[in-house]
């Protein structure tokens, strides 16, 4: 009995020493993390000396049984800092500054992990350096909360208990629910970015970035925790899904990812807030991703766009039949070349329909004569593709409507994001840079980076925008989704919302209508979204006729707005209810204000605009606007108060202009 005894307190002995603890603080110290090296790699996150994360562990299973992360060998460490200003073009600020205090834990067995604390995040990936190929079988990613946190999630929105895996299709686009991690439901998956309330008035919104050629991350609630899963690798693919355009897996291999070399693996960020408004302007995403591989990007012009999806190509007044033909299009060119307007698209329907085949045009359509037309309108033409017609052909694609003069291509129903997938946008982003294209990504998951290594990838959908109310019944409630997102789905970067409609429902006034869509809320609210958004390529989505006979003002503010900044300021929010951005463009500022379907009152300091003399103009909710949500009241005068008192409707919003 005392030899096996002995033989315990020898063991236990040797664990403790074993066990290896490294103190990683952010640059102002207030955001800590505990990375614990002993049978298992975990850690923490304290902040102003509160344990907001419990200890986590981090691991990744290769095939032949080798486990990253699990009764690890240290091998050495190195400790750094980081401090430097990071050019941010055609984002919502000209720099960003990154600065952080680094750790790198190196491992015998031919890896490493990277720990970096900010004043507003945590962040780690690992690395590995082994030179021959192998498989990764899964990856451990675990978010231990310190109690039954309240999480507010995205499910993926199909879901079938008997068929869990067919959650891995999904096109990224749901509202959020919002419940005690313990009332989630387990079975369920939830896509990135969500945010966990770890009380006190911390936040942490948890997301990922530089997602190159591997799976995205999906998380489980599993009691008070939050656990990681990865799409498994296709093994069979079948063409199918939506006009035939997708590739639907049929099978899968017992792994997740195929690792040909040395490489880095996606940074799992925990974004840290003491307020919602430092979530609503954290850059971790931008920040960690790999930085531009286009020496040149002068040629990437942003702007607005002038939809005709959303709209259902739904013009009146004119002596010809609406609809996708060339009279159609060239009507819209010519209202965006009247208003400045940079872009027109032509989305599905320009190409024979379920042939997956870019070059087969319907014959209602001269995509040489509309581009012609375009360009002497001085308007660029973008195309709707497809995936897999995108993706089947992809560098003759790219090649033939470049020599055309077509400016890019918004290309849908990716719906996936398992390692094809995402190796896919690599190398799309790429082709479509050597032909000088830009990329709006639709059917598609959170930006997690592309847009700084790709700045011609200049938007992404994966949100629940404003196409959804041309069919969703009223109870769905957009305007605190709208609230919520700039947050949440933000915090990863631009998103192709589709703002801009003209048709405005007050609360009890909504239905939807596939012809003439209308958005729930003010038509404050969607000017309002001009600002709140990021969205380096805006749409217009609802008609030029409407834009003529209804927008007055309106739409020559939405027509003028820039949509990439100097510099952004969240001045005030709170997540699901309010939020008021402001952001500056050369000297011109602009800001925006929505709210949920509460009426509110909001006093805005007006500081920012430092000193001298402003022209401001400013659109607001009208009296009646909480009964007809079209109701608007504009003007335009001198600056003489720098604090303005602003009231907005249930569902309502605002927009203001000050010129120097």
């Amino acid at each position: 009995m005392r030899k096996i005894l002995s033989c315990l307190l020898c063991l236990i002995a040797g664990t403790a020493m074993a066990q290896k603890t490294f103190t990683l603080a952010s640059p102002d110290g207030k955001v800590q993390s505990q990375i614990q090296v002993g049978t298992t790699l975990t850690y923490d996150i304290q902040v102003d000396g509160r344990q907001v994360l419990a200890p986590s562990a981090l691991s990744m299973t290769l095939n032949g049984g080798t486990e990253w992360g699990v009764a690890p060998r240290l091998a050495g460490s190195k400790t750094g800092t980081i401090k430097q200003q990071v050019a941010s073009p055609l984002t919502r600020q000209a720099t960003m500054e990154d600065h952080c205090n680094t750790l790198t834990l190196n491992f015998r067995g031919g890896y490493a992990v990277e720990f970096r604390a900010y004043d507003n995040g945590v962040a780690y990936r690992f690395v590995s350096s082994q030179k021959k190929p192998f498989e990764v079988e899964r990856e451990g990613v675990e978010y231990r909360l310190t109690g039954d946190c309240e999480c507010t999630v995205p499910y993926v929105k199909r879901f079938d208990a008997a068929k869990p895996e067919g959650q891995f299709f999904n096109s990224f686009e749901n509202i959020y629910t919002t419940a005690p991690i313990s009332r989630l439901d387990g079975r369920r998956y939830c896509f990135l970015p969500l945010v966990v309330d770890a009380g006190e008035g911390v936040k942490l919104c948890l997301t990922e970035t530089h997602l190159e050629n591997y799976p995205g991350l999906y998380l489980q609630a599993a009691g008070h925790a939050l656990r990681g899963l990865h799409a498994p690798y296709p093994k069979e693919v079948k063409q199918g899904g939506h006009n035939n355009l997708q590739m639907l897996v049929q099978s899968r291999e017992p792994y997740i990812a195929r690792v040909e070399g040395p490489r880095s693996f996606p940074w799992r960020i925990a974004m840290i807030s003491r307020k919602d408004t430092e979530l609503a302007g954290n850059n971790l995403s931008y920040l960690l991703a790999a930085p531009s591989r286009l020496d040149d990007i002068a040629w990437v012009k942003p702007g607005k766009v002038a939809w005709d999806w959303w709209n259902d190509w739904n013009i009146s007044g004119v002596p010809f039949k609406a609809g996708i033909n060339n009279a159609t299009y060239k009507y819209y060119i010519d209202f965006a070349s009247q208003r400045g307007i940079e872009y027109v698209i032509l989305d599905e329907g320009w190409a024979v329909n379920k042939k997956a085949d870019l070059f087969q045009v319907v014959p209602e359509i001269d995509l040489k004569e509309l581009v012609d037309y375009g360009l002497q309108k001085h308007v660029g033409i973008i195309l709707w593709a497809g995936y897999w017609a995108f993706e089947r052909d992809m560098e003759r694609v790219c090649k033939h409507y470049s020599e055309m003069g077509v400016k890019g291509f918004k290309v849908d129903f990716m719906d996936r994001d398992d390692q094809v997938m995402t190796d896919f946008y690599y190398r799309a982003a790429d082709m479509a840079a050597r032909y000088r294209l830009m990329l709006d990504f639709h059917g598609a998951f959170k930006p997690a980076g592309l847009n700084r290594t790709y700045p011609n990838v200049v938007n992404f959908e994966g949100v629940n925008g404003l196409e959804q109310l041309k069919w969703s019944p009223d109870t769905l409630d957009q305007p605190r989704y709208d609230c919520q997102i700039p947050f949440i789905r933000q915090a990863a970067g631009p998103m192709d919302y589709t703002q801009g409609a003209m048709l405005n429902a007050s609360r009890g006034n909504y239905r939807p209508c596939n012809s003439e869509p209308m958005s729930q809320g003010t038509r404050c609210h969607q000017l309002g979204l001009y600002m709140i958004l990021e969205s380096p390529f805006s749409m217009l989505c609802d008609s030029p006729t409407h834009y003529m006979e209804l927008g007055g003002p309106c739409t020559d503010f939405i027509a003028q707005v820039p949509t990439v900044w100097d510099e952004t300021i969240v001045l005030q929010g709170e997540i699901g209810k309010f939020i008021v951005t402001a952001r500056r463009s050369g000297q011109t500022w602009y800001v925006g204000g929505i709210t949920n379907w509460e009426a509110r009152d909001v006093e805005l300091p007006l500081s920012f605009l430092g000193s001298g003399e402003y022209t401001i103009e400013s659109f607001l909710d009208g009296a009646n606007a909480h009964r007809k949500g079209n109701d608007y009241a504009y003007s335009k005068s001198r600056l003489a108060n720098r604090t303005m008192k602003i009231h907005m409707a249930p569902g309502g919003g605002f927009a203001l202009r000050f010129t120097r």
